[in-house]
């Protein structure tokens, strides 16, 4: 067994954060350029660039010495990609559209740490995402007009009312396997679906309108001025969804480390050995559902106050197979590739409008190329290592 001197490991460890700071640099960059490109030309010599960067990487070997970077400072990438997203809401802090699309693939991300959890834990297939996304957003505009609840703490019980309605939900999901439990929240989100167009007390198929989030006597909606300048009224939503997502991912890596992380692994990979070592397998899946729709919950209620209004048209079944491709295009069971995915399939297909209908054909072929050549995903989960073997213990 290969061991490395602490001096050598502590010189291999500041080489990682280097590379790592390097490239966190880098794409912020080139998201900031993406980002406020508005011909079509930038927007194609962009994607290129991308392309032939990828390429070069794979090509040159650089790929793999990101991924050992990654690996020696694996604390170092999320601090990086923090720092680059409050870089970004800075940058376009006046600029309504870009701070609109921060806050969806920050929220969306977060509901998918959800489906992390619920597929790539412990292996249930949830095509009912959207359907817990929205029951957090119904939550709020429910509650925010009937009650006084301080909308910070409307936001922790919509996800609460979301898991809660999920623990139903979980016992018919107990008892099927494989795809017949796939159809079981796909029932689910269609009926979810339908209820809310018919129920006149949530507005029917016409929906609700929702006040803006308010907290400590500040309105989020209102806007503000620092140094003389106007800022975006989606820069407070960008800040708070920011911090929401940070909080989720810190708790599901926590998670992941931990000893529940490891049952619910076991549960994934083998149900029958699971249960042969006293594993409760029907514990850890209703608490990797509750969980999940926990978080789908929260981010369906903070979306549902920045954008103000919820129809039932944005909850469909197509919505819950967006989250999963983003769970998926991500890579399954990791945490860190779901932003880069949700940039990609929620930003790429608006920045590609000049080409009308066929920018989804377009976008659909991006995401096939990436699953044929990743078919893990952009960043795949690693097998779960207990010891390390370079550093002596």
């Amino acid at each position: 067994m290969s061991t490395l001197t602490p001096s050598l490991a502590r010189g291999r460890g500041r080489g990682g954060v280097a590379i790592q700071i390097a490239l966190a640099l880098v794409i912020t960059v080139y998201l900031w350029l993406f980002l406020q490109a508005r011909s079509q030309i930038e927007v194609c010599v962009l994607l290129v660039v991308a392309a032939v960067a990828v390429f070069a990487a794979n090509r040159f070997g650089l790929t793999g010495r990101i991924e050992v970077a990654t690996r020696s400072s694996p604390r170092a990438g999320p601090w990086c990609a923090l720092v680059g997203t409050l870089a970004l809401i800075a940058v376009f802090y006046d600029v309504h559209y870009v701070l609109l699309l921060i806050c969806t693939v920050l929220l969306f991300s977060t509901a998918c740490l959800g489906l992390t959890v619920q597929f790539g834990y412990v292996g249930i297939a949830n095509f009912a995402g959207a359907a817990f996304f929205g029951i957090g957003s119904y939550t709020i505009a429910v509650l925010a007009a009937r009650t006084g609840i301080p909308h910070l703490l409307l936001i922790v019980l919509s996800g609460v009312v979301s898991a809660a309605i999920g623990s139903i939900l979980i016992l018919p999901v107990l008892r099927t396997r494989g795809h017949y439990a796939a159809l079981v929240t796909i029932a689910f989100g269609i009926l979810f679906q339908t209820f809310v167009e018919v129920n006149n007390l949530l507005g029917g198929p016409q929906g609700l309108h929702l006040p803006g989030i308010s907290t400590f006597g500040y309105s989020f909606s209102d806007g503000l001025e620092l140094f003389d300048q106007d800022v975006s009224f989606y820069v407070p939503y960008a800040l708070l969804s920011l911090v929401i997502f940070a909080a989720a991912y810190v708790v599901i890596k926590r998670l992941e480390r931990s000893w529940i992380g490891l049952s619910m692994d076991v549960v994934r990979t083998d149900e029958t050995a699971a249960a042969t070592f006293g594993i409760h397998i029907a514990r850890w899946k209703v608490i990797a559902f509750m969980l999940g729709n926990f978080l789908a919950g929260v981010a369906g209620s903070v979306y549902g106050m920045m954008t103000g209004f919820v129809s039932p048209d944005n909850f469909t079944f197509s919505d819950s197979l967006l989250l999963v491709s983003i769970a998926v295009l991500g890579g399954l069971g990791n945490p860190l590739g779901l932003v880069p995915a949700a940039f990609i399939v929620l930003v790429l297909p608006q920045k590609l409008q000049f080409i009308q209908e066929y920018r989804f054909l377009f976008y659909a072929v991006v995401v096939i190329a990436i699953l044929l050549f990743r078919p893990d995903g952009l960043l795949p989960r690693r097998t779960r290592q207990f010891f390390n073997s370079e550093v002596p213990r």
